[in-house]
């Protein structure tokens, strides 16, 4: 049976292993000891399935760039929000900036 990333991704461990049980390919070796962090791009690799990164984690040079100034901006407001004691506005401020921080984080791993 033909896969797609998106059928193998939604399946369980167990499930992997089974369907790794049945395919004969030096990427699985050793099946029933990885996770599914793991398995899953290996039967990828021994089923020719292109593997597919989630979108939020594609953030390329120029877009870095762009989200860093984004991210001076909001420093620069979180300021003015602590200068005029406005809680609520640097607790906004703060969840925007940790966003950000962590979609250029993810990009780089």
């Amino acid at each position: 049976m033909a896969y797609t990333y998106e059928e193998l991704h939604k399946k369980t461990v167990a499930e992997l292993r089974d369907i790794a049980k049945g395919i004969e390919h030096e990427a699985v070796q050793g099946y029933t000891q990885l996770n599914k962090e793991h398995l899953l791009p290996a039967i990828c690799t021994a089923l020719g399935v292109e593997v597919q990164k989630h979108p939020h984690h594609a953030v390329k040079g120029a877009e870095k760039a762009k989200l860093k100034a984004e991210m001076k901006k909001l420093k620069a407001e979180k300021d003015k929000a602590r200068g005029a004691h406005d809680a609520a506005r640097l607790k906004q401020l703060r969840r925007q900036y940790h966003r950000l921080n962590r979609r250029i984080r993810s990009a780089t791993v």
